[in-house]
């Protein structure tokens, strides 16, 4: 069997790549990497069945080659990616106390060209750009996930509405904060709402009730993403809360980027595919899914969710927690529904549970968690 490709993502792992003594590098990956850094050593070699993607190349490079795959970058504003997004990449050139200048920063500047390509480009090079950059996204997701086990790894879906204020934002965020030192990573689509609950938990794990109560009252002053310091309280938080002991994965995309990715996230893997982002929060989640009070959305991932659950697409069901009763039995009777099509057996497999309990939702994810890594 051919060996897997040896990832080259950074300067260390290139550096050790080109200072090996094997004169032949064989089946690499260099992944928006410069080689050029490195001419010296670069052209020392020669490759045979190598992928060299969005690489800035030393002059006379190709003919070193044999069988090697190469993908320049696309000359759009986005590119190839080595790592997940930070905070400080989507969000260079913003400056708190001026909303305006989100215009400018890399985030704003990609949807504004998101935009004027269209949704649904038809430029076959702007499509193309897209599809490489949303690869390398994904790639470098499951490369982050693989410290974690399948069970850790909890999703919570939500509206994107819910207020700061609200009762329900702060049970989110509190419950994500308990799941977090538990051990758990949470992922979310990554914007507002009950998403920004989410992440606002695992930033504030490890901290005390009163310093979690100062982050609530200082998000509470823009209650909704609409207005105009939303970005910025959630700033102000990262920057008196440092976060280095605990991680959080939120997934968003600029096919709704008007929504703001929360900045709460340590770690962000944004695409332009919807599809593919939202097939990847509950391919992921095998810790779980908690479905907390939203709208269109929301409902069309519960049924995205069963599917899977039903034919075990995954190996096994995973929990699917329904976080309000009033909510999901009256406003939108989902769980009667799920009841019945369970009762004649129109879904299987399905694991539910309809709860307000922060310490039953908990117990529920912690007892399917451990028993399920036994087996």
């Amino acid at each position: 069997m051919r060996k897997n490709y040896t990832k080259v993502t950074d300067d260390w792992q290139l550096a050790n790549a080109l200072h090996q003594e094997d004169e032949n590098i064989r089946r690499h990956a260099f992944l928006a990497v410069n080689l050029t850094a490195e001419t010296e050593q670069a052209l020392r070699h020669t490759y045979t069945d190598c992928l060299f993607l969005g690489c800035a190349l030393p002059r006379g490079f190709k003919r070193l080659t044999q069988d090697c795959l190469f993908f320049p970058n696309m000359g759009e504003l986005f590119h190839l990616c080595s790592h997940l997004y930070t905070v400080e990449e989507l969000y260079e050139g913003y400056e708190v106390g001026h909303p305006e200048t989100y215009q400018k920063c890399f985030d704003g500047r990609v949807y504004r060209h998101y935009l004027k390509k269209g949704k649904r480009a038809e430029d076959i090079k702007e499509t193309l750009a897209r599809t490489l950059h949303d690869h390398s996204i994904s790639d470098c997701m499951h490369e982050f996930l693989s410290a974690y086990r399948a069970q850790q790894i909890v999703g919570v879906m939500g509206g994107h509405s819910l207020l700061r204020t609200d009762k329900a934002y702060a049970q989110i965020v509190h419950l994500s904060k308990r799941l977090t030192e538990e051990g758990f990573l949470m992922v979310t689509g990554g914007g507002p709402g009950a998403m920004e609950a989410t992440h606002l938990g695992a930033w504030m794990a490890g901290r005390n009730e009163l310093e979690l109560m100062d982050a609530l009252h200082t998000l509470m002053t823009a209650p909704s993403f609409t207005d105009e310091g939303w970005l910025d309280t959630a700033l102000r938080i990262r920057s008196r809360y440092p976060q280095q002991d605990y991680q959080s994965l939120g997934i968003p995309t600029w096919l709704y980027g008007h929504e703001p990715s929360t900045p709460l996230a340590t770690h962000i893997a944004k695409f332009f595919e919807n599809s593919i982002r939202e097939d990847s929060i509950l391919a992921i989640a095998r810790g779980g899914i908690i479905f907390t009070p939203g709208s269109a959305g929301t409902l069309q991932e519960i049924f995205q969710a069963a599917v899977p659950n039903h034919y075990m697409s995954y190996g096994y069901a995973c929990p699917m927690i329904f976080m309000g009763k009033e909510f999901w039995t009256r406003e939108v009777p989902i769980w009667p529904l799920l009841q019945d099509l369970v009762a004649r057996e129109k879904y299987k497999n399905l694991l539910l549970t309809l709860s307000e309990s922060e310490n039953e939702i908990v117990s529920t994810i912690k007892a399917f968690s451990e028993n399920q890594g036994a087996t």
